[in-house]
């Protein structure tokens, strides 16, 4: 029996996924534990396993589209079984023969309305399309949106169109996609100009016979009394609806041409491009009428790398005459560049937003004392299979201090304060796309040498996008460090639940005194961010002298 794969929620903040790549494709036999897909979260990049065992039957949502938690992923059963229902939605035929006969009953209560408003006003009714004419709406290409922007127009006023051709570029809420025509005949009127955006519905665009009276066809449309008219819009939205699902695969074979410098490829390849950082004028498309297509920027990659050597060599040509000393003359174009931004940085836009305005933050900065535990390091290091950072001793540091002070390990809940009783700190890590916070868990209880190799582990998960969202919840405070990158001093915002948040600088060598005297000292500065909802200016004043007493004397870390 055929299965259903949904499109799983694999964080606790996901609403919705993109589907980067799938590793099946429809005819493939699946085992139980195969990887069908990887799917962006509004965290990472995951891989997505099969639950069951079969023959992927159906491919619900293609790559680089997106779709919202519990929407058809995918259909996995016996090969050769009949999904149509599923695919559907599982509705039977007396359901659908039941609708049907709703929907006739309305049509027919819709005319006998019209009938009597046509006898009330019979002259905003007597407009009609004429045949052979039809109005082509704003299409709904993605179920949330609302209104589309035209980004370009393949076709022109006075070309002529076959049912298939694509028609213009349409940006919705979710991508661009191709749009193409479902009727014949000569473009005469564009209703939406390139650039320009309208709702869904809105006149897009009027195909028919030459020589028809365009302004005629429009008031018809406004006057709202051309039933055919209507008809016509509607056919057309049920069309778009039904070649959604597969407008991916047929957006690769479609046709192209270059005109006028006009680059064409099917969306999955503008993703593709413009994810890797190609240009799309270099790439030779293989497909009809040199179409660019998914196979071209695979291909592309392999084509670039003995093009360097060509590009350093043209390089030191054009090297050759600027020696010369010419005059400056400022000269360019201004262009900017918007690029979409993906689940994970519009999560992060998100939860940063909502802490910084909703929590009240203040920020406490000490400066310690490093000379122990530079030394305490070294002796640590030396040890055999032993590796230890000062972040590590950072991270013991604040998990043993806040054991002394639970009120900095607590949550704001509105009406309750939740005071934690264990200790997970997390450890902000950037990677490409953003930040990501995994999280250490009972990191009170555990070794330096252990804390050291978690948040290794950690880390490379992240950057190579392998952290399960397990592993990033559950925190009940972080530190981030910035150091390595030569930062003495910042603040961070408060990765909520938590209550405070520790910012770590670098190590810096300077004139520091001692017992008196001016001797060359090694410092670090750090800065804790609160919640004053939970945590007090005295408390964590408090949490920063004990964290300071930890690191200015790292053997009390391991008593």
């Amino acid at each position: 029996m055929a299965e259903v794969i949904n499109m799983p929620r694999l964080s606790d903040t996901m609403e919705e996924g993109v589907v980067a790549k799938w590793l099946k494709k429809v005819g493939d036999k699946i085992e139980e534990g195969d990887i069908l897909a990887e799917i962006e979260t509004d965290k990472a990049t995951m891989e997505f396993e099969s639950f069951y065992s079969g023959t992927l039957l159906h491919i619900g949502i293609e790559e680089g589209d997106g779709a919202p938690v519990d929407s058809l992923l995918a259909i996995v059963g016996e090969e050769g079984e009949d999904i149509s229902s599923l695919i559907d939605g599982g509705s039977s035929s007396e359901a659908k023969s039941e609708a049907k006969e709703d929907k006739e009953t309305k049509e027919e209560a819709s005319s006998e309305k019209e009938a009597e408003a046509g006898d009330e006003a019979p002259e905003e009714t007597s407009g009609e399309i004429p045949e052979g004419v039809e109005v082509v709406a704003m299409p709904r290409l993605s179920d949330t949106m609302e209104e589309g922007t035209v980004a370009s127009w393949l076709k022109k006023v006075g070309d002529k169109v076959e049912e298939g051709d694509i028609l213009a570029e349409i940006e919705t809420d979710k991508a661009t996609m191709e749009f193409e025509s479902f009727y014949s005949g000569t473009l005469l009127h564009i209703g939406i100009q390139e650039g320009e955006s309208a709702p869904v519905d809105a006149v897009l665009a009027v195909i028919g016979p030459d020589g028809t009276d365009v302004d005629a066809v429009l008031a018809a449309v406004s006057g709202g009394g051309a039933k055919k008219g209507k008809a016509a819009k509607k056919e057309s939205e049920d069309k778009a609806s039904g070649k959604e699902e597969t407008k991916d695969d047929s957006g690769e074979k479609s046709q192209s041409t270059s005109d006028g410098g006009r680059i064409f490829a099917s969306p999955l390849a503008k993703k593709m491009a413009e994810d890797k950082g190609i240009d799309l004028s270099k790439v030779k498309g293989s497909g009809e009428n040199g179409r660019i297509v998914k196979k071209d920027i695979e291909g592309y990659k392999e084509e670039a790398a003995p093009a360097a050597p060509a590009a350093s060599e043209s390089k030191g040509q054009a090297a050759a005459p600027a020696a010369k000393a010419m005059p400056f003359v400022p000269a360019g174009e201004e262009s900017v560049e918007e690029v979409k931004n993906s689940q994970m940085r519009k999560t992060i836009a998100k939860r940063l937003a909502e802490s910084k305005f909703t929590a009240p933050h203040y920020y406490l900065t000490i400066e310690v004392d490093m000379d122990n535990a530079m030394a305490s390091r070294g002796q640590i290091n030396a040890l055999p299979d032993t590796k230890v950072s000062f972040n590590d001793m950072v991270v013991k540091a604040c998990a043993m201090a806040l054991k002394k002070h639970p009120q900095v390990n607590t949550s704001w809940k509105g009406d309750t304060t939740v005071y934690n009783h264990h200790v997970h700190v997390g450890v902000a890590v950037a990677v490409e796309e953003g930040l990501v916070v995994p999280v250490v868990r009972f990191t009170d209880q555990m070794t330096l040498s252990q804390i050291g190799a978690q948040v290794k582990e950690l880390a490379g998960k992240a950057r190579n996008k392998k952290l399960t969202p397990q592993e990033m919840e559950g925190s009940t405070f972080t530190v981030s460090n910035l150091g390595m990158f030569g930062i003495q001093e910042f603040t961070s915002i408060i990765n909520q639940p938590n209550s405070a948040i520790l910012s770590v600088g670098s190590i810096v060598q300077k004139p520091v005194v001692k017992n008196g005297q001016i001797v060359v000292g090694n410092t670090m500065k750090v800065t804790l961010a609160c919640d004053h909802r939970t945590v007090d200016g005295a408390t964590g004043a408090q949490f920063l002298q004990t964290l300071q007493h930890y690191l200015e004397n790292p053997v009390t870390m391991l008593a």
